[in-house]
């Protein structure tokens, strides 16, 4: 014990000189220190508290209106950062000199922590390796193919939630049911493996540890953030000795999550990799009949080129990202949707006519669902205003030139068109800025308004070539990290409204439209008593009043 003690405490005074040291390094940079932003708050923390508070709504808004496209905030030890949404930057940050803004070394060294070795772990060619094998899974054919999988698991849910409230009107908790259903959609249409049944309102491991992980994550925010030094020390049996004896809550918990998380992957991997191994017959037994995401992925995996080809380790890595970015990601931004229609009864009573004129007592097809334009808009708007990831963080792997849209005017009066930026600078990529910049999006930008998608957007929204790779937004980022299953996510998304959303954009898309497509000529959903509240995090989350746990009830009523 004694022993792990004194390793760890020279770990941390390792890791504490080193941030020292890019300390004295950042500060003295005149060019950054000219730009405006917010006073600093600590000299320990700079604005990283006021930036990372799970109730700072109030201080993003600053940031995002009250200084311009480019702004100074302060880090650890008062080291300047910059939050980041002027268009020609963000072009810079995100594709032209992408490779230079990667992620933070303990992003990178958390995430293959957490996750495994998947797209989330990786930079630079390992990246781009994974990339290659995964964008063919995330065609438009293959969704095609997974909508009946969708509204198989989504009819599920609509009679479990209609068993609850059968006999009248009932606060329900939507975030669980979003939770459990976008986890069994990833499962199904991603794995081919059927996590929950949907049959009653009870609790889910893997659902639980899940929604438990960003909350936890951003909690660890501090901590984990000499990760790249913890994972270089001995062998791994080493490390897990030295975790399971830290005294810390919110490490031991985390430590559960990433268990549960890894054993449903394993277990999945394993019984694909058999079915592979004993032929045809045996993977058109399975849940997906080998169409599912995981196994066309293992099948292209075994034809490819040894240097192309990944480690199982790998795989099992994409296994739990897949798992997580699609079912967080997804559940919440459905969550977010049905909070915004109990809101506001008169959009939720237009786009449930929509929906059930267009589906006249059938299913549609994928085709069909992607051309609802009220439930495009409402999916579009929210993920405008209310993107469900506002923190991405970038960091400088050398000195570069940042290129502004406009010149913007320094601390000291002068015109500034260009920013010199320093090795290991932290820069965030301003993902509400951008979706919120009154200068493209005009003065309603900060208003919730489906309506604006119905009509072509304003002049300077597409002269501006927002680099993101959904509709003109940073939701999902762009470039070579930009969300690889957005269209899963929608269609997810639809068909939980039709039928009575990190890499994962084609699929989060997807499945947002998809499962708003179910539930809402099924039933009606109105405000709860209590208040909800949602929280700033890595993905952001509802809770209900003072509390703490990820949760949020809505008054949910059945449909004749």
């Amino acid at each position: 014990m004694a022993s792990s003690v004194g390793l760890f405490s020279t770990v941390l005074i390792c890791g504490i000189a080193w941030l020292l040291l890019r300390f004295l390094r950042g500060t003295g940079n005149a060019a950054l220190q000219n730009i405006p932003g917010p006073p600093s708050q600590s000299f320990w923390a700079g604005n990283l508290l006021q930036f990372m508070d799970k109730k700072g709504w109030a201080f993003h808004r600053h940031i995002t209106q009250d200084y311009g496209p480019v702004v100074k905030m302060n880090g650890f030890l008062n080291r300047p950062m910059l939050y980041v949404y002027d268009p020609k930057a963000l072009h810079s940050i995100v594709l032209k000199d992408q490779y230079v803004y990667e992620e933070k070394h303990s992003f990178i060294s958390t995430n293959l922590l957490v996750f495994g070795g998947g797209l989330l772990s990786t930079l630079g060619d390992h990246h781009r390796k994974q990339r290659k094998l995964l964008n063919p899974v995330f065609s438009v054919g293959h969704m095609r193919y997974m909508l009946p999988i969708f509204y198989r698991v989504v009819d599920q849910l609509r009679r479990a939630i209609a068993s609850q409230v059968s006999a009248g009107p009932q606060e329900v908790d939507v975030l669980n049911w979003m939770g459990r259903a976008a986890l069994e959609l990833v499962g199904q249409g991603g794995l081919g493996y059927s996590f929950d049944k949907l049959v009653e309102d009870q609790p889910n491991a893997l659902g639980d540890a899940l929604k438990s992980l960003m909350p936890v994550l951003f909690a660890l925010d501090i901590p984990l953030r000499t990760s790249p030094y913890f994972s270089a020390i001995g062998s791994a049996t080493f490390r897990r000795r030295v975790l399971d004896m830290m005294p810390h809550k919110q490490t031991q918990k985390l430590k559960d999550i990433v268990d549960t998380m890894w054993d449903a992957a394993c277990t999945i991997f394993d019984a694909k990799k058999s079915a592979l191994q004993a032929g045809d017959e045996a993977v058109m037994k399975q849940i997906g009949e080998g169409k599912d995401i995981m196994s066309i992925l293992m099948k292209a995996n075994m034809d490819a080129s040894e240097d192309d080809r990944l480690s199982e380790a790998e795989l099992v890595g994409q296994m739990t990202t897949l798992i997580f970015a699609a079912m967080d990601t997804t559940s919440n931004s459905l969550s977010r949707i049905l909070h915004i229609l109990s809101e506001r009864p008169d959009v939720q009573e237009k786009l449930r006519q929509e929906i059930v004129t267009a589906r006249d007592g059938r299913d549609l097809s994928y085709d069909e669902l992607m051309q609802l334009p009220f439930l495009d808009a409402v999916c579009r708007e929210t993920l405008r205003l209310l993107p469900p990831a506002p923190i991405v963080l970038r960091e400088t792997r050398k000195d570069i030139v940042m290129p502004l849209s406009e010149p913007i005017r320094g601390r000291d009066g002068k015109l500034m068109h260009e920013i010199p930026i320093p090795k290991d600078t932290q820069v965030f990529i301003g993902v509400l800025g951008s979706n919120c910049n009154k200068a493209l999006w005009g003065e309603d930008a900060l208003e919730w308004k489906p309506e604006r998608w119905l009509s072509p957007l304003p002049q300077a929204v597409t002269d501006a070539r927002i680099p993101g790779v959904y509709s003109s937004l940073m939701t999902f980022i762009g470039g070579g990290r930009a969300c690889i299953g957005f269209k899963f996510s929608e269609l997810e998304m639809s068909t939980h409204l039709v039928l009575s959303t990190f890499w994962l954009l084609p699929l989060i898309i997807v499945c947002l439209e998809a499962v708003l497509c179910t539930l809402l000529p099924a039933f009606t959903f109105e405000v709860p008593k209590e208040s909800i509240v949602w929280n700033i995090s890595g993905v952001n989350y509802p809770t209900m009043g003072s509390g703490n746990q990820p949760r949020m009830l809505l008054k949910v009523s059945g449909r004749k």
